[in-house]
């Protein structure tokens, strides 16, 4: 009932909101910025940790049986070798990765392709359920079950806490709602139909496999399909139901697989997440480079987890809970934030009933937790993964957002200070005055000046016949700059303070021989019009010299603009520049160098 209820839940939830970014999207509307992004990367790394679980729990069918057909089917020397490949680690690696692979191309080709996919898992899945459980209700010994009535509640509720594995998934099928015609409506109802289905698969299913063993004897197994499969039919058949139990499993690998990317999708709509990973593929209309991504990553998982899948088990369930309290608690909210928004579809009581169900998860944490010493450990480690989330958002946040580039640039004004001989070393500050020539008697615009890392040393070039202008966006920056310049004597420089930098050049700006601008230029939210301001203040020419920091950390991504040097040689010629892009290899972060002349003359800069 559980498990229905909280379909529903989700069932009312996607037909208020049918976009791509499924339990993400709903968490923006309920929480806001922040924790929607902690519950969409919540939800990723769910999505990863599942799939790496059914690829793991399929190999270990598959192996066995693969081992079968080598006997039977090869000869000697040949039976041998296969033997060896197929027991070595290697091959798991290497097939799962395959198999992960198709999976996505197939994800690629479109939701069409996908669906055929997810149709045909369903299916077999079924057919192997229904295999067993068909002539194992006729063998089910009643007297199995005083046993499990025995057990104690907390045995009960850690039961229960491995078994919710189960019923995950529903978050899955959100993703998809964009591309599904009338999701508001199909997929709520196809959200409660399936888990119904489902739940009673389950119960029959455990119902019918502790009738048949007692479950002290059942929990020893390491393949109880098998086990039963093996009482009812020869072994030729029960090879078959377990090539069926094989496809199963991966097809629950295949569902977070496919749907998963749209996940990420949204984030970089938001600007979450890699920016480029929102692109659409114009014939697939399909998310081509997150898909790309998610599956590098899909693979990278599988690889770290292969051989532990009960610490990973141990790691999706309570991660998958604490996503799915967080996301069952925006039904409640979002009654009470958007009383009148329309609700094609409705979870009873939902206002009560979500809450209710978010403490039973709680409690089942809790009994979890309590039951051995090594899982309280296990539990720091599932912390400090969703915790790795957070210095990720604030480095995407600084990188894309204008206003809280703002306001971090004053809180860490001083931080910059300390740091600036490694944000702009010698050699960088060497390249920037041998490109630009004497200074002497010049006046020269600094776009963007932080602390006054090159201020000074600009307004001793210039001399004092020439002028510098400085402007920020962080007053704190400015006033650190300032003092720098008074404290030695300088005073052929005026300091502008302007919070709109990122859209232009101040307008008390004069006419000036040079523009200098160092870490400003990926923040720039219109480029052309930035461009073009400067041309008007710059003579026939004028020498301009931009340097920004690209590939942060050597994983953030870049501003899309800045990351094709012909695309910037092109936007900076259209604003009637001649420029030389080059990019200077750094220790945590490259250096991108973009510096030319004003022109009229469309020729190369030499």
């Amino acid at each position: 009932m559980i498990a229905i209820y909280v379909s529903a839940c989700f069932g009312e939830l996607v037909s208020m909101f049918p976009n791509a970014g499924g339990v993400y999207e709903y968490a923006k509307r309920a929480y806001g910025h922040f924790p929607s992004f902690m519950i969409g990367w919540m939800t990723w790394l769910v999505a990863n940790i599942t799939a790496c679980l059914m690829v793991i729990a399929a190999m270990g069918y598959l192996v066995p049986l693969l081992n079968k057909l080598i006997v039977f089917a090869l000869a000697e020397p040949l039976k041998t070798q296969a033997l060896q490949l197929i027991a070595s680690k290697s091959f798991d690696l290497v097939f799962s990765a395959i198999i992960i692979l198709i999976f996505n191309y197939i994800a690629f080709k479109g939701i069409d392709a996908s669906a055929t996919l997810l149709v045909f898992f369903a299916v077999v899945t079924i057919g192997v359920i229904l295999a067993v459980i068909l002539p194992g209700a006729a063998d089910v010994q009643m007297e199995n079950f005083d046993l499990l009535f025995a057990a104690s509640p907390l045995m009960i509720a850690v039961s229960l806490f491995f078994i919710m594995e189960t019923f995950f998934g529903w978050e899955s099928v959100t993703f998809l709602a964009e591309e599904t015609k009338d999701a508001e409506k199909v997929i709520p109802i196809s959200l409660v139909v399936t888990t119904t289905i489902v739940t009673l698969l389950g119960l029959v299913v455990a119902f019918v496999m502790l009738g048949i063993f007692p479950v002290d004897q059942l929990s020893g197994m390491a393949t109880p399909f098998e086990n039963i499969a093996s009482r009812f039919y020869s072994s030729a058949i029960t090879d078959i139901i377990l090539a069926g139990v094989v496809i199963s499993l991966f097809g629950s690998a295949a569902g977070g697989v496919i749907s998963s990317p749209r996940l990420i999708l949204a984030l970089a709509r938001d600007k979450l997440f890699i920016n480029r990973l929102s692109d659409i593929h114009p014939v697939y209309q399909t998310p081509h480079k997150a898909i790309l991504f998610q599956t590098i990553v899909t693979i990278i998982v599988i690889i770290i987890g292969f051989g532990a899948y009960k610490i990973i088990l141990q790691l999706l369930v309570p991660m998958a809970l604490i996503m799915y309290i967080s996301v069952l608690l925006t039904v409640p909210i979002l009654r009470w934030k958007h009383p009148d928004m329309k609700r094609p579809f409705r979870v009873p009581f939902g206002k009560i009933g979500p809450i209710l169900i978010a403490i039973v998860y709680g409690l089942t944490i809790y009994s979890w937790l309590i039951d051995a010493p090594g899982n309280l450990q296990i539990f720091r480690l599932i912390i400090s993964f969703i915790g790795f989330g957070i210095p990720i958002y604030l480095l995407l946040l600084f990188h894309y957002d204008p206003d809280v580039v703002v306001r971090l640039n004053d809180v860490f004004a001083y931080m910059s200070l300390f740091f600036e001989r490694l944000l702009v070393p010698a050699r960088v500050m060497r390249e920037i005055f041998g490109h630009l020539g004497s200074l002497k008697g010049k006046s020269v615009l600094e776009f963007g000046c932080g602390v006054g890392t090159i201020t000074t040393e600009l307004v001793k070039r210039v001399g004092p016949e020439g002028m510098v202008y400085a402007t920020d966006l962080s007053a704190k920056s400015v006033k650190i700059a300032e003092r720098r310049t008074n404290r030695i004597g300088l005073n052929n420089v005026k300091f502008i303070h302007d919070i709109h930098q990122v859209n232009r050049v101040h307008h008390e700006i004069p006419q000036v021989d040079y523009i200098v601008s160092v870490g400003m230029l990926g923040y720039i939210q219109d480029i052309n019009k930035v461009l073009w301001e400067m041309h008007r203040i710059l003579p026939e020419g004028g020498r301009i010299f931009f340097v920004d920091y690209i590939d942060l950390f050597k994983i953030i991504p870049n501003v899309s603009w800045l990351s094709h040097h012909d695309h910037l040689k092109a936007l900076f010629r259209a604003a009637g520049y001649s420029v030389k892009v080059e990019k200077v290899k750094g220790f945590m972060w490259n250096y991108l160098f973009v510096y030319g002349i004003k022109t009229s003359e469309k020729v190369p800069f030499v």
